[in-house]
């Protein structure tokens, strides 16, 4: 009989080891990042001085452009007027503009526009000041409508500090637009940062000033791209619409972010897995919206510390179109209504506190025509087609 027993509850154990096993993986499926930094930038990226044994040297003048037509670093200067800096090199050329205490003020056009280059690095090593003041005027059929405009692969470092202010967009980048140190002082009529692919930022300190949109990430050729990728630095966004706003993905990694708008962070998929986030919203504080096809609208959190405090009226702290997964972290929302998801709702760790009171579940405010959500259910969205732990990302 003894010998019966001790293998019964051998049994037993090996099920219940082989059951946590199988939830732990699934749970650690679901809070696995989704954009890992080492892959998204390299070490001349997060390199903040360059090198000027081999550096070419102008002094900015009023009324006069300069023209950069091959690979190279080019250290700029000087007080001037209506004067561009123009990139165009080859295709798979790298161009490193420093700018070392230069100041520019344009009627119309941007001050650096990189046509053509593989990368261009802007590297701030003396405190600078750019600005565009009057309506921007276009390039053809190409709409140069930022203070820096680029379109290629664009990279901002350095160890002082940068001023823009324009009357339509502070930087645009239509490919890749990377931000690694320095600090940024953008005052924006409309966005203070765009990019088409992707934004990306390890560190730095960013003061950001828009009458649309903070970061804003957008491809509308390919809604896989146009994320938002956040690994450190220090952030104070003030935005007349959107904080942060992407077409796929928003990814938080860590960083202290300050957001201050009508909305405080959008996209398809919302992951946040570190950093200090605090919203003060007007709209919703956190919403993911159904913008790209190659993932389920989500917000997923697994760490870090969230605090969103919404205005009075029809807001939602933490609002998805999809699902709602909360796998660790600190979040702390007040308002008339904290969660409102249309899919499912997972809370697996993490504290969460509603108006000053800690609670253990996530109940959703509007229940999206009846469909509402369940918590700790396990499983995904099934209204994408999605089965599985974390309601999956990918479609």
């Amino acid at each position: 009989m003894k010998s019966i027993l001790k293998k019964i509850f051998a049994g037993l154990t090996a099920l219940t080891l082989m059951l946590a096993v199988s939830f732990s993986g699934a749970a650690a499926a679901a809070a696995s990042a989704i954009y890992s930094a080492s892959e998204l930038f390299t070490n001349r990226d997060l390199s903040q001085t360059a090198d000027l044994s081999d550096a070419v040297y102008y002094t900015l003048s009023d009324g006069q452009d300069i023209h950069i037509t091959a690979a190279g670093v080019y250290v700029l200067t000087g007080t001037a007027a209506n004067a561009t800096v123009y990139v165009e090199a080859g295709k798979d050329d790298k161009v490193q503009l420093v700018l070392e205490s230069a100041n520019v003020t344009n009627g119309s056009f941007p001050v650096i526009y990189a046509k053509t280059a593989d990368k261009v690095l802007v590297t701030v090593s003396g405190d600078s000041q750019l600005s565009v003041t009057g309506a921007f005027a276009a390039d053809g059929s190409t709409n140069t409508d930022g203070v820096i405009f680029s379109k290629c692969d664009l990279v901002l470092n350095g160890t002082a500090a940068l001023t823009i202010v324009s009357s339509a967009n502070g930087i645009v980048g239509k490919d890749d637009l990377k931000i690694t140190g320095g600090v940024y002082n953008i005052t924006a009529s409309s966005k203070t940062i765009q990019a088409n692919d992707s934004i990306r930022i390890a560190d730095g300190t960013l003061n950001l000033t828009a009458g649309t949109d903070g970061l804003h990430a957008e491809n509308e050729d390919d809604t896989s791209l146009g994320y938002i990728y956040i690994g450190g630095g220090t952030l104070d966004i003030q935005a007349g619409d959107d904080g942060i706003h992407a077409t796929s993905v928003v990814q938080i990694d860590g960083g202290v972010i300050t957001i201050r708008a009508s909305e405080g962070i959008e996209g398809t998929y919302v992951q946040l897995n570190g950093g200090a986030v605090s919203i003060q919203a007007s709209d919703d504080g956190i919403n993911a919206a159904q913008k790209s096809r190659s993932y389920t609208a989500t917000i997923e959190i697994n760490g870090g510390d969230i605090t969103v405090a919404m205005g009075a009226g029809d807001t939602d702290a933490i609002d998805s179109n999809g699902n709602i997964i909360v796998n660790g972290g600190t979040v702390s929302v007040s308002g008339s209504s904290a969660f409102d998801y249309d899919g499912s709702a997972q809370y697996n760790g993490g504290t969460l506190i509603v108006n000053g009171q800690q609670v253990s579940a996530i109940t959703s405010q509007m229940m999206g025509g009846g469909r509402g959500g369940m918590m700790n259910s396990g499983w995904g969205n099934t209204q994408y087609g999605n089965g599985g732990f974390g309601g999956g990302r990918r479609w």
